[in-house]
């Protein structure tokens, strides 16, 4: 990256909000992944905005990173700007039965606010290593529960500006949304919650915390589900079937404990990840003719 492009990313921002070359494992869930040729971390939407439009203008790539929790980044990196949705962007508010989060809102601490105010609806997302932006994106959920059910509108960034859309313009579906088809950025996301028991919602996340640690591999780095679910099928089940549980690339494995999960034991690669993940695709396919998607984003170059 040029000095020039770095210098002028560095004049749009408070000093210290931009860097050269930073390594992005740290920032995603799996633990993996190379360097961003630029790294910006703006500390208000309007920041956002004007650092966005600038990149779009420069030609540059670009990757809006939240809690990382659904990216499969190559160890060659990213070679453009990652603008990193951090704590200046993740405030939650609640009014009467109205909850809205900032995109780098976690989705817990979004699940938290809701459940110290007695509304229900969003227990589904505590245990989800999500922010509120891609959780819109992915129209994330588990257990039953959804972001659809339960957002009102989002603010989002578009090639024209800033806009407010509503749940219906979101196209919201089974991980997609308007938000991906679109290449918009989310701001922040609005959701209408009923009110409920505090002792029901506090033991609904309970319990659900419970089956997490029981059936899933939370001790280890991953990205959660990492492949879609397929029509008529369960990815998880799949693998499991085909003999793949417990199987590995490097320090990359299909977990024990759970088929639809590949975990970082402690030093894998993201060209093992990937590599293990053509596996199960191949062998999936072969043996039941089910092609299975990643529900994870793949960013940067990956070898075939």
């Amino acid at each position: 990256m040029s000095e020039s492009i770095f210098q002028q990313l560095s004049a749009l921002l408070p000093a210290g909000c931009v860097r050269e070359n930073v390594t992005l494992a740290p920032y995603t869930t799996m633990r993996t992944g190379g360097p961003a040729a630029l790294f910006a971390e703006p500390r208000n939407a309007q920041q956002l905005a004007h650092v966005h439009q600038w990149a779009q203008e420069k030609g540059l790539s670009l990757l809006i990173l939240g809690n990382g929790s659904n990216l499969l980044i190559a160890d060659s990196g990213f070679d453009g700007l990652v603008i990193h949705l951090g704590r200046a962007l993740s405030e939650v508010s609640v009014f009467a039965n109205t909850l809205t989060a900032q995109a780098g809102a976690s989705l817990a601490a979004a699940a938290r606010a809701a459940a110290q105010a007695s509304l229900t609806g969003l227990e589904f997302a505590a245990g989800i290593p999500g922010s509120i932006g891609g959780a819109v994106c992915m129209n994330a959920g588990a257990y039953g529960g959804e972001i659809a059910q339960v957002i009102v509108s989002a603010c989002v960034l578009t090639p024209e500006g800033v806009r407010t859309v509503s749940k219906e313009e979101l196209s919201l579906g089974y991980r997609s949304s308007a938000v991906m088809q679109n290449g918009w950025v989310v701001l922040e996301a609005t959701f209408e919650l009923p009110p409920g028991s505090p002792d029901e919602i506090k033991a609904t996340m309970a319990d659900l915390a419970a089956r997490r640690r029981e059936k899933q591999p939370l001790q280890y780095p991953s990205c959660g589900s990492f492949f879609k679910r397929p029509v008529g099928y369960y990815a998880g089940a799949l693998i499991e079937q085909a003999g793949l549980k417990g199987y590995r690339v490097g320090d990359a494995q299909v977990s024990e404990m759970h088929a639809g999960f590949v975990i970082n034991r402690g030093h894998a690669t993201s060209s093992e990840i990937y590599r293990l993940m053509q596996e199960v695709q191949c062998r999936v396919q072969a043996q039941f003719g089910v092609t299975l998607e990643p529900e994870v984003r793949l960013i940067g170059h990956f070898e075939a």
